[in-house]
Parts: C-alpha cells; structure tokens; sequence
C-alpha cells in the first residue's frame, strides 16, 4: 500500500502536466502493442505459407503454388502471387522481378504504418515533461519572490522538487516507448528480410525453369 501511496502522491504533486504525459503514454502503448500482436501474426502466417508454397516451388509444381499462393492472405503468398502470374506467361526474368518489386512497394508501408507514432510518443513526452519542469520552476521562483525571506530556501527547494517530478515522469514514459519502437522496427525489418528471401529464391527457381525450357526447345 506504501508503495501505491507513494505513486499517487508522486502523480499528484506533479502538476497538470503529469495528465498529458500519461494521455501520450496510453496512446503510445496502445498503438504499439497493437503493432507487436500485428506483425506477430505476420510473421507467424509468413512462415506458415512458406513451409507449404517452398516444397511447390523448388519441385516446379508452379500451377500448385499459384493455387496456394491465391487461397493465402499472408504478405508472402501476396508478394509471390504477383511473380506467379506471370510466369509462363513472359520469358524476361525482369518482368517477373519487377512485379515482385512492386508488390513490396505496396507491402512495406502496411508493415511500417503506426509505428513512427511510438517514437514520436517518447518524444513528445520527454519534451512535455521539461515543459512541466519549466513552468513549474517559473511557479516556484515567482512565488518566493514574494515569500518571507526566511522561508525561501526552503519553499524553493520544495517546488523545484514539485517541479521534476514531470521530468522524471515524462522519462519513465518515454524509455519504455522508445525501446519499444527499437524492437518493432527491428521486427518489421525481420519480416522484410524474409519476404526478400523469399521472392529471390522464388525468382530464381522461375528463371531455372524458364532456362531449362529454352534448352530444350
């Protein structure tokens, strides 16, 4: 119980910035564990639709693939599904790779969206807790302007004491919320790798084909 005294007592002397600081770390948080559970479950539907389509497509069984590929909705069957589509239908290896290309372009931004809203929530609660702090020792000193002389030293102390508590505050937000945006970042880079993986060595087994045919024409 000390300890959630102590809590709510440090919350309260911190003044009215202390509520903004908190509304930016509730949003902050939200948007970033719905950011963790959404490329989790990326991920995890990635590497499910790979395990199956890997065994298609290294066996040449292209129409199999494509059929797995269409009834998928993960990023990789939609990333290889544009490539599948054009094989044997064109010969240049560039058309294929360009389509795959463009179905990146288009996947990347889905992957990376809200994110930066986490970095830009550490950000804005660090500069709201010196904001705190500032006004809060701009309080302080005006009010021992007009203080008795001997009780200066100390109403001083105390407000300053008062005063960084925002500051603090406005840190314990903001370190969590940037580490956090550290390890979505490093997530959403994995789940780009992969997709990148995937489609050159999708690519490759289409040029090989695509070669093998040639020769025996």
């Amino acid at each position: 119980m000390d300890l959630i005294y102590g809590i709510v007592g440090f919350f309260v002397t911190g003044g009215p910035f202390m509520y903004p600081i908190l509304i930016v770390f509730a949003f902050g948080g939200a948007v970033a564990v719905e950011r963790y559970v959404t490329l989790t479950m990326v991920r995890a539907k990635n590497q499910s639709a790979w395990s199956r389509v890997q065994p298609a497509l290294e066996s040449g069984d292209f129409n199999e693939a494509r059929a797995m590929t269409s009834e998928d909705d993960s990023t990789i069957s939609r990333l290889l599904g544009m490539g599948l589509a054009l094989q044997g239908a064109v010969r240049r290896r560039e058309d294929i790779e360009i389509a795959m290309e463009e179905g990146m372009m288009e996947i990347i931004p889905q992957l990376e969206k809200r994110t930066p809203y986490v970095a830009l929530a550490s950000s804005i609660a660090t500069l709201l807790g010196l904001l705190g702090t500032i006004m809060g020792l701009i309080e302080a000193f005006t009010a021992v302007a007009n203080a008795n002389p001997a009780e200066k030293a100390d109403l001083l102390s105390a407000s300053i004491s008062v005063a960084m508590n925002t500051t603090a505050f406005g840190l314990m937000v903001a370190i969590p919320l940037l580490v956090t945006n550290s390890v979505l970042t490093a997530k959403t880079g994995e789940i780009i790798d992969s997709l990148e993986m995937a489609s050159v060595k999708a690519l490759n087994v289409i040029s090989s084909k695509a070669k093998r045919q040639q020769s025996e024409a």
